[in-house]
């Protein structure tokens, strides 16, 4: 008999952070497999998230009723984690008037309230499906200091007092997750705010138990980060993690920092 939590945690490898659900990457690939999957990856997510995963996930990062129990329960994750960092930037109350770059925006779930607070906001996403509905949220609401267009998050270039990364590490192959941060951290001026899904042995498992029931949906690749190696990269960049924060429900977890430059 299994306790009915084990059942469900199981399940969210299914609905990791942001994904439909993943296949597994073999760790014994030659260099040039390695580098080639890296591509693949990002491709498979540009295409998903341009095509039926924008339809679902525009579902999910919404109001709509049209979700059933496992997608409301990721979006109340998601909601959870984007409601985390807004009240951090509340407590901190200086938000008006500084820059924010957020990096995968998606619909524009943090990049939004954050221009609400007075930011000056630059947000990017890979799909253009996910950046142009980001935009179109944001002009039905009257705002004006928002600017979203499609970007790999590699190619995201600037300066900002803030850069923000929600949920996207998960598309992330662990050997270009230090790189993806070292970036992250070279277009910050004060701080940098990242989630990401933690490798623990316990979420490990349950990966792989997820593994071994493939889906049509199944789309995209999804990687677990060591939080060490997290933290160990924003170190390098000369960041010091500040605050920090875990949220998880029955279909949805992400360990979340907040670095400063030191």
């Amino acid at each position: 008999c299994v306790h009915p939590r084990m059942k469900s945690f199981a399940i969210i490898t299914l609905a990791l952070a942001g994904a439909s659900a993943f296949a597994p990457q073999a760790s014994n690939q030659k260099t040039f497999v390695s580098l080639q999957s890296s591509v693949d990856d990002k491709s498979e997510v540009r295409e998903y998230f341009n095509t039926e995963g924008f339809s679902r996930w525009n579902k999910i990062y919404s109001e709509s009723d049209e979700v059933n129990s496992v997608q409301l329960d990721i979006r109340t994750g998601h909601d959870q984690t984007i409601q985390k960092i807004l009240n951090w930037v509340q407590a901190d109350g200086d938000i008006d008037g500084k820059s924010v770059c957020d990096c995968g925006c998606g619909v524009g779930s943090l990049a939004i309230p954050l221009a609400q607070m007075g930011a000056a906001i630059s947000a990017s996403d890979i799909s253009d499906s996910m950046a142009n509905e980001a935009a179109r949220r944001a002009k039905d609401m009257g705002i004006k200091n928002a600017k979203f267009y499609t970007s790999d998050l590699e190619s995201v270039t600037g300066r900002y007092n803030t850069v923000t990364c929600v949920d996207v590490a998960i598309h992330y192959p662990t050997e270009k997750m230090s790189e993806m941060v070292g970036h992250l951290c070279s277009l910050a001026e004060d701080r940098v705010i990242i989630s990401f899904a933690p490798k623990t042995w316990y979420y490990v498992f349950l990966k792989k138990i997820g593994e071994l029931f493939p889906g049509p949906s199944k789309t995209t690749r999804a990687y677990l980060h060591e939080e060490e190696v997290v933290r160990k990269a924003l170190s390098k960049a000369g960041f010091e993690v500040a605050r920090e924060e875990m949220t998880g429900t029955n279909f949805y977890f992400s360990r979340l920092l907040e670095a400063k430059k030191v």
